[in-house]
């Protein structure tokens, strides 16, 4: 039986959504609806089709009591928007339905589990009095029915000393034997993260297993969104750390995201990782999601934004968030690798190449512009000639915008600059990384959508990702170089 409460959230989305323009959008990333968009939910493949949910405030372009969305996908890239999933309509998640997972049950229908928040009141708009607990819900992909059990993990079922405020976002999975196990993140009594593992024999009645995973205060603070797999001969955890330090050139993001590789112990049932790096070295990126296709590839999406940018929100936007593109992920080197997921390939029309390009001050090239672009630029010094100094690329560019990716061999950094995209908030604007490279030979992918880029070093060694909401007449690429450098340019539209 659908809520009163559910029914509104679909009878307004309906309404609300007619008023946002397909131009006015994303062209191959799924945005909200309507409203407010944050962490993916449930990203899983069910009924032959790819199914995202996602936090969800469909009444403003700002955190609300969070709802779920829903959307599905053939392809990862075209998406039809479904009804409201989950609303805050029960006991036990009144004040909110936060983050959580799916996972397909042996007689057909989809179990999603979510973090439920039931607080005392409100003060200054903040919840007060704040518990978090684990609940359940059943559906055949378009309509849930919350669990009479719920919740189903709650306070008791924590370690001595852990928070009954911060125990969220449950990751869920299948074993090989047909049962269930399930990470759950946690502030422990030193206010650093950890990861609890659970396990049930059908998805209902779930049992504490082992710490997973300790924080111990190396990396931020509270963990959100855990994610637990095997990838690669290797186990990997990913996390969202608050509040983190800076270490180098990884972690510059205080809301950050973390990507731990290591081996899990079975009798233990503890991880142990060997192996840290941040998941995404740009501006825009938080609480990445994976899942197990059909075809054996591990994809990750993630929620193109951070916490601390919110002010980009457009003045007058109906809509507000987006997902990233979804990314096959792989170890390599100890390593976690991405790279776009192959069906971005059928987009591509209108192919430019150049090849071995001298670009000596700045330097347009015929063709070689767009806001939907797929287009990868190798480079490298002439032959004879002393290192470059310096090399940029400008996109989203004419005579008044420009965001700037740049990279000066000497220091190995790469730089991503959007301080002149058109913004009129003082948000971050700049992040910077140490990348690889052989003697300033570097390659890098770069997609644009309408409001974004994400760029690919190194066939994906890291990512550097940042959403732009430039006048979409900026359109144009140009390449600025200190030095002479060589290049080869290979452009598609994608449409």
């Amino acid at each position: 039986m659908i809520s009163e409460t559910l029914r509104e959230a679909r009878r307004y989305e309906e309404v609300a959504e007619q008023y946002i323009s397909e131009s006015d959008r994303p062209a191959f990333h799924l945005s909200t609806r309507v409203g407010w968009m944050n962490d993916p939910n449930g990203f899983s493949y069910y009924k032959g089709q790819y199914h995202l949910f996602h936090q969800y405030y469909p009444y403003e372009v700002k955190w609300g009591p969070m709802h779920w969305a829903h959307a599905v996908s053939d392809d990862l890239l075209h998406w039809t928007y479904l009804p409201c999933a989950l609303a805050p309509d029960s006991l036990p998640d009144r004040d909110g339905c936060f983050s959580g997972s799916a996972v397909e049950l042996p007689d057909g229908r989809q179990l999603l589990i979510y973090t439920g928040v039931v607080s005392a009141g409100r003060r200054m708009g903040e919840l007060e009095n704040v518990v978090q607990h684990q609940c359940l819900a059943v559906g055949d992909g378009i309509d849930y029915e919350k669990y009479v059990g719920n919740p189903v993990l709650n306070g008791d079922d924590v370690p001595e000393g852990c928070s009954k405020e911060d125990f969220r976002d449950p990751h869920i999975w299948q074993e090989k034997d047909g049962t269930y196990r399930c990470v759950v993140a946690v502030r422990p009594a030193d206010g650093s993260g950890m990861i609890l593992l659970y396990s049930s024999p059908d998805g209902f009645n779930w049992k504490f297993e082992s710490i997973l995973a300790e924080n111990k205060n190396r990396f931020g603070k509270m963990w959100e969104c855990p994610d637990f797999f095997e990838l690669d001969g290797k186990y990997v955890l990913l996390t969202s750390p608050q509040d983190m330090l800076p270490e180098g050139f990884e972690y510059h993001n205080g809301n950050g995201t973390l990507c731990l590789i290591g081996n899990f112990d079975e009798e233990t049932k503890k991880f142990h990782d060997e192996y840290n790096q941040a998941i995404d070295y740009g501006i825009d990126f938080y609480a990445p999601q994976t899942l197990l296709a059909p075809d054996g590839r591990r994809i990750m999406i993630g929620w193109m934004q951070n916490w601390d940018t919110l002010a980009m929100i457009r003045m007058k936007a109906l809509w507000f968030g987006q997902m990233t593109i979804p990314r096959k992920i792989h170890i390599k080197n100890n390593r976690l690798y991405q790279w776009p997921i192959r069906e971005i390939e059928t987009l591509r029309s209108n192919k430019i190449v150049y090849q071995n390009v001298i670009c000596d001050g700045e330097l347009r090239l015929e063709g070689v512009s767009g806001r939907q672009v797929d287009m990868t630029v190798s480079i490298r010094p002439v032959d004879g000639e002393d290192i470059y100094n310096k090399f940029a690329l400008w996109f989203a560019e004419n005579d008044e915008f420009h965001t700037a990716l740049s990279f000066h061999p000497s220091d190995s950094i790469m730089k991503i600059d959007r301080k002149f995209s058109g913004t009129r908030r003082a948000v971050i604007h700049q992040r910077r990384a140490k990348v690889s490279h052989r003697n300033g030979a570097l390659s890098m992918r770069i997609i644009l959508d309408r409001f974004s880029t994400e760029i690919f070093l190194n066939d994906g060694e890291q990512v550097i990702t940042a959403t732009i909401y430039t006048d979409q007449a900026a359109d144009g690429i140009k390449f600025i170089t200190d030095g002479k450098v060589m290049m080869d340019v290979e452009k598609y539209d994608l449409i």
